[in-house]
């Protein structure tokens, strides 16, 4: 194959990409739907609190989350985090408008502890998922 081909081809893949990742924010349901959409399997989980959520999500052993604030738009401190029993947790935290995380840990089989905070609200699961 000529290096005209390949060039043609990788614009082609960049151009299916770009319209791709349009489509996405052009679908119904806005940013949040974008937000809820940063973790790949199924929702088992929402933690509920005072000035936001956490959601937690599985598929394939592995455990994923995200901090979604009640009213997004204003930057404040959010974190989020994930550890699985007997690893050290995976942790995103600072000043976000919409979202912190996604953090992912793989699992397998074994309990997970979830946490999540915006601004002064925050929400600790105990061991879950076991």
């Amino acid at each position: 194959m000529g290096s005209g081909a390949m060039r043609r081809r990788l614009a082609l893949g960049v151009a299916v990409l770009a319209a791709s990742g349009m489509l996405a924010f052009a679908a119904p349901g806005g940013a949040l739907a974008a937000s809820e959409g940063a973790c790949a399997g199924r929702k088992v989980k929402t933690l509920p609190f005072s000035t936001g959520a956490v959601h937690v999500y599985k598929r394939n052993g592995y455990v994923c989350a995200v901090t979604l604030p009640k009213r997004p738009g204003t930057k404040r401190m959010m974190s989020v985090s994930v550890q699985a029993r007997g690893n050290r947790p995976v942790v995103d935290e600072g000043r976000y408008a919409h979202r912190a995380g996604p953090v992912t840990v793989h699992a397998g089989h074994r309990c997970v502890w979830v946490k999540g905070s915006v601004a002064r609200g925050s929400v600790s699961s105990g061991w879950i998922l076991c």
